[in-house]
């Protein structure tokens, strides 16, 4: 946004202000992410992050937050902080969000640095969720912290939402929205190397197939050589033709289909999981297909699933039996834990929206070099915000390739720089009058 001389002059000043505090108070800001890393809040098996976000929820009213706090599944609480603006209805309004559940960490006897303790060794910290992202949860706390004590105003309102089940497609931030949290612009603070990035989408599907009849093993020459006069199969020979013209569809979609950021052919469609059959003394008469599927920020589950429906459709319309015996389709749900199921909606960014011009410029006056502007090969709670109306970016430290890594680790020079740029745009951004341009 733009500033007079006067104006930019002051901003310069607060900006290396903020910097100062922070590269002096590095020592609270590791303590602060070795706190929250000590938190073993692995996903699976989840319902364990109740003890993590109380003390989140303690840390956001010593600063002055109103919070809110509810289980989204039993033992995992999201919370929300709210911090009224001083001129909520004239300036702009910011959410900062970031998911306390981390990866599980499996057999930890590959790991080099215990896994929930943060350790710091020759300027890395080492530990589970370091990367992804608890790290980037940290970092958006202390600024909050920083902004307060250093006496910033903020005219418009700052909140900061902590959420569970990002890790396993529970949708912590989907329950905000729910709950009616929304803002002027949005930043979620997961793994993205400090560059800006949107992301494509991903949901998971069930295909079945369904025999209405049970035939014993003894039957199958029946039903597959001339003058049988059965009419059965087997479902897991159906779901081969099935898979195979799931191919068939991914190949025409890595052909015609394309978007910026991405190489070509990321949208995919995973044949993750296979369970069909009852017994070795039966002929298969259910079949059952988990699949994932990846697509574009300018498409949208709907329209990819209908795709993906329509063309299975012609695939069994060309079978005899299937034409009596048509696939049956599941997509979704609201837990991979609960209910086998996942959605992340997409998210498109907007490179000349207010929001995201200033978060350029906030990054520019602390790297020294623009930022890196694409789109995230991963997926993440951004998606709901944009599925929303809310302008959004995925913004974090860490890297995706330390992300549920053995060993995950996060560089402590980009965690500083991290937690200055952000505690800067939010004073920039809250008090930033609505409907300027940026």
């Amino acid at each position: 946004m733009p500033y007079n001389s006067y104006q930019q002059r002051s901003v310069e000043m607060l900006f290396e202000q903020i910097e100062r505090e922070i590269e002096g108070r590095q020592d609270e800001l590791i303590a602060l992410l070795r706190r929250l890393v000590a938190f073993p809040t692995v996903s699976p098996p989840a319902r364990n992050t109740a003890e993590a976000q109380c003390f989140v929820e303690a840390y956001l009213q010593e600063l002055g937050f109103a919070t809110d706090s509810w289980e989204v599944f039993p033992g995992d609480p999201n919370v929300v902080g709210v911090l009224k603006g001083t001129d909520s209805s004239n300036y702009q309004s910011l959410i900062l969000n970031g998911h306390m559940d981390v990866a599980e960490v499996g057999d930890s006897s590959g790991w080099t640095h215990p896994p929930f303790e943060g350790e710091l060794t020759e300027g890395l910290i080492y530990g589970r969720g370091v990367a992804d992202m608890k790290g980037g949860l940290a970092a958006l706390l202390f600024a909050i912290r920083i902004v307060r004590e250093l006496g910033i105003e903020l005219k418009g309102d700052l909140q900061l939402q902590s959420v569970i089940g990002e890790e396993a497609g529970e949708a912590g931030t989907l329950s905000c929205l729910e709950r009616g949290y929304t803002a002027d612009f949005a930043v979620v603070a997961d793994t993205s190397d400090l560059h800006i990035q949107g992301q494509g989408g991903v949901i998971t599907g069930w295909i079945t197939v369904q025999s209405n009849e049970t035939l014993h093993d003894g039957m199958r020459s029946r039903i597959i050589h001339a003058g049988g006069g059965v009419s059965g199969a087997s479902a897991i020979e159906k779901m081969a033709k099935i898979i195979g013209g799931l191919q068939e569809l991914e190949r025409h979609w890595a052909v015609m289909k394309s978007y910026p950021g991405f190489p070509p052919g990321i949208n995919t469609i995973n044949p993750a999981v296979i369970e069909g059959g009852r017994h070795a003394a039966f002929i298969a008469d259910r079949c059952r297909l988990w699949i994932t599927v990846h697509f574009y920020p300018n498409e949208s589950s709907e329209s990819v699933t209908r795709e993906i429906e329509e063309h299975i459709a012609h695939v069994a319309g060309a079978d005899p039996w299937m034409r009596e015996n048509p696939p049956q389709f599941h997509w979704g749900g609201k837990s991979m834990i609960e209910d086998r199921g996942e959605i992340f909606p997409a998210l498109e960014i907007d490179p000349k929206h207010p929001g995201t011009r200033l978060l350029r410029e906030t990054h520019r006056a602390y790297v020294k070099q623009d930022a890196v502007v694409g789109m995230s090969r991963s997926v993440t709670d951004a998606g709901w915000f944009g599925e929303a109306g809310i302008p959004a970016v995925i913004y974090g430290p860490g890297r995706l390739q330390d992300a549920h890594a053995v060993d995950e680790k996060l560089e402590l020079k980009q965690l500083i720089l991290y937690t200055q740029i952000i505690a800067s745009f939010i004073a920039g951004w809250c008090n930033a009058r609505k409907g300027e341009e940026g």
